[in-house]
């Protein structure tokens, strides 16, 4: 009897990106959790909302979906100079040029394939920043443990709730274009970038905050 072999799956293109790959050091925990629990999925939504789901058309529709990301991100970024100018003045008035050292900081290599993917990544170097000046701020007794515990959660917890939002209009633009008939490109686009073939469920923000 013959063997019936099963047919052998295309391999998959690879999709040559243009990438600059940047290593900063990143020392708060703050800024470390963001990159451990949200860069890498955010990344790849980013990708998909500047690159992957033109290629399915719809260019008014993304376009106005990059405008709205780059809106959170560029409000976000605002929020944080203004609050590390704020703790900037209040370093100098009371006389303050020490900056701490960090016990455990690490390398964050950076791989930037998209304009908002490197404007994500400057959201975690001026939160790093921030985070720099309010621990000098609290080592030297200017703002006590509780203040400085609370304002580090809000801000930890501030990129990772845009993060989180970014991600989920990403999984709400595929289902649109699924719905107009694009499935099959968008769910190939989808696994070329690194994604499921289908968008995941979204945690609880509070599932993605220590």
């Amino acid at each position: 009897m013959a063997e019936i072999s099963a047919p052998v799956k295309p391999a998959r293109l690879e999709i040559s990106r243009p990438v600059f790959e940047r290593t900063f050091k990143i020392n708060s925990e703050q800024a470390i959790r963001v990159i451990r629990k949200s860069y890498d999925r955010l990344i790849k939504s980013l990708y998909a909302i500047d690159v992957i789901l033109r290629i399915v058309g719809q260019e008014q529709a993304i376009d106005e979906i990059e405008a709205i990301v780059s809106t959170m991100i560029a409000d976000c970024a605002t929020q944080l100079q203004q609050e590390k100018a704020r703790l900037e003045k209040l370093k100098a008035d009371n006389g303050i040029t020490e900056t701490p050292t960090y016990t455990h900081p690490t390398e964050f290599v950076a791989r930037i394939a998209s304009p908002q993917i490197a404007q994500f990544v400057e959201l975690i170097r001026l939160l790093d920043q921030l985070m720099i000046v309010m621990d000098t701020l609290w080592l030297c007794q200017v703002i006590d443990n509780k203040h400085c515990v609370e304002a580090r959660y809000h801000w930890q917890q501030r990129l990772q709730r845009l993060a989180n939002r970014i991600v989920t209009i990403e999984r709400q633009a595929h289902r649109a274009a699924y719905a107009q008939g694009h499935g099959e490109e968008v769910r190939l686009a989808r696994e070329q970038s690194g994604l499921t073939i289908e968008p995941e469920s979204i945690l609880g923000t509070d599932a993605l905050v220590d």
